[in-house]
Order: structure tokens, then C-alpha cells, then sequence
């Protein structure tokens, strides 16, 4: 039971501070512009409609999931030893594993409260576009768990960088940098070693492994999976084949208990 009232309490916070709708603000604009504006391909590819919005809310969620993940976390045990709660809450019969999964839940529902109002919105404005017939909503299903693993690897991230340090606004900054790293220069990095490689062994053996690796291209690479997708995204299902889909889905499945776990040592750790 304190699990869940630590849960409750964590959803009152999210939604006094305004995550809750901020969050599903985000994922509803943008997935609006996204779906009338990748639309217009679909006609002359020959695509399903719903694959090719897919594959566009695919790029946002890879930036921004993450993004939304990290501030929801970043001051979850930093900012309450700044403000003096958490010594408070450290006094009530309840272990610090339990105070963490109780915040994971609520900052997971978080995230899947605004990831469904986005696709959401994606199904209803594409069916309204095109129509419902011949229209297959398994990778609109398949973006929706892959996003919620997605995020619950960064909230975990971020649990860890909140308990590593003391200050929220070290925090914050911390968990900016990470989100730059495994979002734009992790990609980067890889690009010129690829460059640099030439075709060689870097470029067949280790760098697919090393691409899905990293949770948010490991996302990336299982939701453009299909053929149809894959041309659409660049040549990026390229690299996916290499590693394979269950590789992918492992990443994506290992990075939010291993994050968990790490954050759960430092948080025992964190004197209040």
C-alpha cells in the first residue's frame, strides 16, 4: 500500500506542477503537426498513411520522450533533500525501493497518459484523412509500448542523476547534457567513426551493436523495422538488421531495470 500512496501523492505533485498537462500538450501539438504534414507522401509512395505518420511521430518521440522522461525525474529525490521532504519521508515505515517504484508508476503513467492522447490523435486524424479500411494499427500499438519503455529508461536516468547528486539545479543541468549525448552527439560520434572507418570492421561488426546500444536508437531502429518504413527513414533499418529486432527489443526492455536498479543503489546511499 505505500507503493500506491507514494504514487498518488507523486500525481498529485505532476499534476500541481503542470507535467501532466505539459506533457500531453507537447505530444498532442506536435503530433497533430506531424500527421497532416506527413500525409502528403503517402499517395505517390503507395504507404499506408498510418505506417508513414508513424514513422514521423517515431523521429519526434525519439527526442522527446527522452527530454519529457528527464524532467519529470531529474528532481525527484535532489529536489526533496533541497526542500527538506525528503528527510520526512524517509521517517514513514516504508523502504527507499518502495518510495522509487512508487514514483517510477506515477511518472510512468505520466508519460503514458500524454504518449496515448498523441497517437490518439494520430489515429483519428488519419482516419479521418483516408478512411479506415485497409488501415493495419499495429505499429501505432507497437510506438506506444516502445515509447513507454523509452521513457522508463530516462526516468530511471534520471532517478539515478537525482541521487547522485544534491542540488535540482545541478540535476537539471546533468540531465540536459545526457539528453544531448544519447539523442544528437551519440549518433554524431558515431557517424565519423564510421567515416573515419571506411567499410571496415568497425563499420560491420561493432557498429550496429554499439547503434542499439543507446536506448533511443535501439527505439528508433525496432519502430522502423518494416521495409516500407525503413525506406522512408534513410537507410536507417540498415544498420537495425544487423543487430536484429530482438536485440533492439532487448535494449529497450534491459535499460529501464538496469537504470532502475543503479538508481535505487545510489538512492540508499543519499543521507537526508
Amino acid at each position: 500500500m505505500s507503493i500506491f500512496a507514494i504514487t498518488r501523492l507523486e500525481l498529485l505533485i505532476a499534476r500541481r506542477n503542470m507535467w501532466v498537462a505539459t506533457s500531453v500538450i507537447l505530444m498532442a501539438l506536435f503530433t497533430i503537426v506531424l500527421t497532416l504534414a506527413g500525409g502528403a507522401p503517402t499517395g505517390s509512395l503507395g504507404v499506408d498513411p498510418l505506417t508513414v505518420a508513424v514513422t514521423s511521430i517515431t523521429t519526434l518521440s525519439v527526442y522527446l520522450i527522452p527530454l519529457i522522461g528527464l524532467l519529470l525525474s531529474f528532481d525527484a529525490i535532489a529536489g526533496e533533500a533541497e526542500r527538506g521532504t525528503l528527510a520526512l519521508n524517509l521517517t514513514y515505515p516504508m523502504s527507499r525501493g518502495e518510495i522509487l517504484v512508487g514514483k517510477f508508476i506515477a511518472h510512468l503513467c505520466v508519460l503514458g497518459v500524454a504518449i496515448a492522447v498523441g497517437l490518439g490523435l494520430t489515429a483519428v486524424l488519419t482516419i479521418w484523412q483516408y478512411g479506415i479500411a485497409d488501415m493495419s494499427f499495429q505499429p501505432l500499438l507497437k510506438l506506444f509500448f516502445t515509447s513507454l519503455a523509452l521513457g522508463a529508461a530516462f526516468l530511471g536516468i534520471g532517478y539515478l542523476v537525482s541521487s547522485l547528486v544534491r542540488q535540482a539545479g545541478v540535476a537539471s543541468g546533468i540531465v540536459i547534457i545526457i539528453w544531448l549525448i544519447c539523442v544528437v552527439l551519440y549518433d554524431l560520434g558515431l557517424l565519423g567513426a564510421l567515416v573515419a572507418d571506411d567499410g571496415g570492421t568497425f563499420t560491420k561488426d561493432i557498429f550496429p551493436w554499439l547503434l542499439v546500444a543507446n536506448p533511443a536508437d535501439a527505439f528508433r531502429l525496432f519502430n522502423m523495422s518494416d521495409v516500407s518504413v525503413s525506406e522512408l527513414a534513410s537507410g536507417v533499418g540498415v544498420a537495425g538488421g544487423a543487430s536484429g529486432a530482438t536485440g533492439q527489443l532487448l535494449s529497450l526492455l534491459l535499460w529501464p531495470i538496469m537504470a532502475l536498479f543503479l538508481a535505487w543503489i545510489a538512492f540508499r546511499r543519499v543521507e537526508p
